[in-house]
């Protein structure tokens, strides 16, 4: 294959990584260009507040005529805040927590941008994401060939989840340059190259926004309401019917000798570690047990508690004076312990920004009502409504990267799944039904929130997600 006639476009953002993406492919004899995207334009939600896509295209424009290849730019503000931007706030209003970075590759770098690629003769577009993409039939023609992507080799930068939407149509046209390499390999062949982007800093935040303030982001287009943080004790899930349901119904399923370990085990998600093609292990369900749960019983079973949690008043007289002022009366299942400003804004697992004190624990947000404009949390790691153990994605958000191998209604299958890009993968049994794919984990999770991507692996291998 002579390399030198196939056109690569390197979507080189200012950052180390595609800058090397684009220096490895011009010393494999590719026929390389650059392409630097414009994203966003509104500098006044940034925490920076400046205009950070500028110093990266100036950045970029430095790496290309270093490594001696055409650089171009381009500008999709618009299609991004259509088809990114415009999904988030969508979802965010509904009380889900999409994840723009998700969307942004399925909608624009691997869309929008190779479009206008192509127009340029691009024969494929090249990022920097660590990932590895393989042809499952590497000798047969290009346009019949199945691909599968493929942890990236370094376990602390993998970034297939963020890949988790793309098509097999997306993939036949993508390269992924560095996914055999660990970061600090690539920045040791960026300085070795003295590539200007060698020292530069990681991109952080939202995709091509930038770092900042969530809240802040969401008033641009969605309303601040007050309304009640309510805080939920332990007594209120005896008193909740589902949730008794819920952990009857998952005992029942247990294998003998096996307990149901109520809440998750805490540990930062610091680091992600591959599986290496690990086995998935033993479920800790009866596999008859599971295969009898109806369409009916696994809904219950993926359904997050509602929670609905009332406060009288009382009145009293305070002071030597005796006004009489208005009181909640103690509620042993719960207590408002204070104020917020749009329940929208707030997302399942979330710890900070709550400005609550007077707790010897971690507070952390467990539900979200955007109706009735509350919110709800628990102390503690370990509170009974911080964890979930099964999530449904309906048959319309049900994405399949290997469509060879996809599911048909009354599969079932043991694959390991992450909710979220920093969560080491988890084992769990997936049935797919007429109403949607379930996903029964081994343990608890903690933080499953609507709105998220939940992906599923086979090794080391990433075979599709949908939307919980």
């Amino acid at each position: 294959m002579d390399k030198s006639k196939i056109k690569v476009c390197v979507g080189l953002s200012g950052g180390v990584d595609s800058s090397v993406a684009a220096y490895l492919l011009k010393q494999e004899g590719y026929d390389v260009f650059a392409m630097f995207m414009q994203n966003w334009d509104n500098a006044d939600v940034t925490l920076h507040g400046d205009c950070e896509w500028e110093e990266d295209r100036f950045v970029a424009e430095m790496v290309a005529r270093k490594i001696g290849i055409p650089f171009y730019y381009v500008n999709l503000a618009a299609q991004y805040r259509q088809r990114v931007v415009d999904y988030m706030f969508d979802e965010y209003a509904k009380g889900r927590t999409p994840n723009p970075d998700v969307l942004c590759n399925r909608e624009i770098k691997f869309d929008a941008f190779w479009e206008v690629a192509r127009k340029y003769g691009a024969d494929y577009v090249a990022t920097g994401h660590y990932c590895r993409k393989e042809s499952v039939m590497p000798d047969s023609d290009r346009a019949s060939r199945v691909y599968r992507i493929l942890e990236g080799t370094d376990p602390n930068k993998d970034q297939t989840y963020f890949l988790c939407q793309l098509s097999q149509e997306q993939l036949a046209t993508a390269l992924f340059p560095i996914g055999h390499l660990t970061k600090p390999e690539v920045r040791r062949i960026a300085k070795e190259a003295d590539l200007p982007s060698a020292e530069k800093k990681d991109s952080q935040g939202i995709c091509f926004v930038g770092k900042v303030d969530l809240p802040t982001f969401l008033k641009q287009k969605l309303t601040s309401v007050e309304g009640d943080v309510v805080e939920v004790f332990d007594p209120y899930y005896a008193t909740d019917p589902l949730y008794q349901w819920q952990q009857e119904t998952l005992t029942g399923l247990l294998k003998e000798g096996q307990t149901l370990e109520r809440t998750v085990r805490y540990a930062p998600e610091e680091k992600v570690l591959t599986t290496d093609g690990q086995p998935l292990g033993e479920s800790p369900y009866r596999a008859d047990a599971v295969a009898a749960l109806t369409d009916e019983a696994l809904q219950k079973l993926a359904t997050p508690l509602h929670y609905a949690i009332t406060f009288e008043t009382e009145t009293y007289r305070s002071g030597k004076h005796h006004i009489k002022k208005t009181r909640y009366k103690e509620n042993p299942c719960g207590r408002i312990v204070g104020r917020h400003e749009g329940a929208q804004f707030y997302t399942i697992g979330q710890r900070k920004g709550l400005g609550i004190g007077g707790h010897s624990e971690p507070v952390f947000v467990i539900a979200t009502d955007t109706e009735a404009n509350r919110i709800y949390v628990g102390e503690g790691h370990h509170h009974k409504g911080l964890s979930r153990f099964c999530l449904r994605v309906a048959p319309e958000e049900i994405h399949w990267i290997r469509t060879d191998l996809a599911m048909k209604p009354g599969e079932i299958r043991r694959y390991r799944v992450r909710i979220r890009y920093r969560q080491p993968l988890q084992s769990a049994t997936l049935l797919m039904k007429e109403s949607g794919l379930y996903i029964l984990f081994d343990q608890p999770q903690r933080g499953i929130s609507p709105g998220q991507f939940a992906v599923w692996y086979e090794g080391q291998e990433m075979l599709g997600s949908g939307v919980i």
